[in-house]
């Protein structure tokens, strides 16, 4: 075997982080975890926010950790993270309060807002993003109209991977992905829509530059080098967005595919090497996030397990502890169709209770209250499956033929009853894995930026060779065909 690149990807997903360290020996990868963490979130009086300095002493932990196992001798050092958070930035880079969750409520009603300034249909025409309160956009101008202090007295904000990266090396920078979430973000010219902002009274001179994947952004801080034990290990930018960087490792050939990156969040779509901004994206809510190599991820971004890991916390409030594993079982044997749910509701984004919205959402909708965990698992899966179908449909019109093979990446293909679903609602050969392809596709970003890959198509070679893969094939197509069309009357 060649001698082994050691990279250190930092994964940090809306409930949980990781670091891990990615062995490539030129042909494959293989990944050994070096530590876990909470992606610790605080409610401080009305607010919910992100402990982002304790964030912050994880990784310095977890590198450490990556010294100690695996040597000084790192090739390098990337983060991603969930989209649309930030941090801001005062006078000597001191961190200006903790930066707010995008779950947070003070994010409620900017939508409106927003539209009052400016018409919705021309925010899209600019940035081409999906419309969602929780979009950075939308949290300043949020920030804005309560008169926070913090944003009179910013000099700088940093998504959150670039926050967490300033303080490995002091260098301030914007990667391209993680910006394009923002809702700022010019699609086509791939530059902050400086303008846009303008508009809504919000200051631009506290935007960095951007830097595509791939970059090289420095060496890690002296005082954290010495610290942890390791060399001026080079810090360098993959996919930022935890989303771009799982498309990287989607095991997928040719271009008759769709990828979905199941997790908290569901995000499925399709490879562009160019935004599509027209009616029927805007009509649909799609949205064109930036990706590896300046591609576009035109994609939907639809509620995902977040809904069975609510349900799962509801439960447990109430003294009843069960296992995602514990609580899909019991999914597989409740009834089919029970309840037939839009997962994308409004009340699902950040309810008190999910258990109580999804029994509120039935009767309002004039459908049977599911009552046992079982049931409400059930049409949780369900409901996504059905959503991915509609999103899927939609792909299909808007590049012109036909979609046959769904991957599904990340944690969420753990869920083997979900990708089954899948494969039957959508009438599609599903592929599912790598469980672990962002980080995969972190470190294969980090191997591209210090030239040991060529393209995203040998990376994805590489992808195939290192890892199992499971597929799954359509079945009981009258059943599901039959529910799809109850989804379609509720939508």
């Amino acid at each position: 075997m060649a001698a082994e690149a050691k990279f250190l990807a930092y994964d940090l997903g809306a409930e949980s982080g990781r670091a891990v360290v990615g062995l490539f020996d030129g042909e494959r990868i293989r990944l050994e975890d070096v530590h876990r963490f909470q992606s610790r979130s605080v409610r401080l009086l009305d607010t919910l926010t992100w402990d982002a300095p304790g964030l912050f002493a994880e990784l310095k932990h977890g590198l450490s950790m990556a010294v100690s196992a695996h040597g000084r001798e790192l090739a390098g050092i990337g983060i991603d993270t969930w989209g649309v958070d930030f941090g801001l930035l005062g006078r000597d880079d001191v961190l200006l309060g903790n930066p707010r969750h995008y779950r947070d409520h003070g994010n409620d009603g900017m939508l409106e807002a927003a539209f009052e300034i400016m018409p919705q249909a021309e925010i899209f025409r600019r940035t081409g993003i999906q419309f969602m309160q929780i979009n950075t956009l939308f949290q300043l101008l949020a920030l804005k109209r309560m008169r926070s202090p913090l944003l009179d007295c910013a000099q700088t904000l940093l998504m959150m991977p670039d926050l967490l990266g300033f303080w490995f090396t002091g260098i301030k920078a914007t990667e391209y992905s993680i910006a394009s979430t923002s809702q700022m973000l010019d699609a086509g010219a791939r530059t902050w829509d400086r303008s846009l902002m303008e508009a809504f009274g919000l200051p631009t001179d506290i935007l960095t530059d951007i830097v595509m994947p791939g970059t090289v952004l420095g060496p890690l801080r002296a005082d954290i080098a010495a610290e942890s034990g390791c060399g001026a290990v080079p810090v360098i930018s993959p996919p930022e967005h935890d989303t771009a960087s799982a498309v990287v490792a989607a095991p997928a050939e040719g271009e008759d595919y769709a990828y979905l990156s199941s997790g908290t969040w569901s995000l499925l779509g399709v490879e562009l090497t160019e935004p599509r901004i027209d009616a029927g994206t805007a009509a649909a809510n799609f949205t064109n996030e930036g990706g590896a190599d300046g591609t576009i991820r035109l994609l939907k971004n639809i509620m995902g397990l977040w809904l069975v890991q609510e349900c799962r916390r509801s439960w447990a409030r109430q003294g009843e502890q069960h296992s995602y594993a514990e609580l899909t079982a019991k999914a597989a044997t409740a009834a089919p169709f029970g309840l037939i749910l839009n997962p994308d509701d409004p009340t699902f984004l950040a309810p008190t209770d999910m258990v109580a919205a999804i029994r509120a959402f039935a009767t309002r909708t004039g459908q049977t209250p599911p009552m046992d965990q079982g049931a409400v698992v059930r049409a949780c899966l369900e409901g996504l499956a059905l959503r991915y179908r509609w999103a899927l449909e939609k792909l299909e019109q808007f590049r012109g033929r036909r979609i046959d093979t769904l991957h599904i990446v990340g944690g969420g293909t753990q869920n083997r009853l979900l990708s089954q679903f899948a494969a039957n609602a959508t009438g599609r050969r599903v592929i599912a894995g790598p469980v672990e392809a962002t980080a995969i596709g972190n470190v294969l970003m980090q191997a591209r930026g210090v030239g040991l890959i060529g393209s995203l198509a040998e990376a994805r070679a590489i992808v195939r060779r290192s890892f199992d893969l499971e597929t799954y094939e359509p079945q009981d197509q009258d059943a599901w065909q039959a529910a799809y069309g109850r989804f379609l009357e509720l939508l």
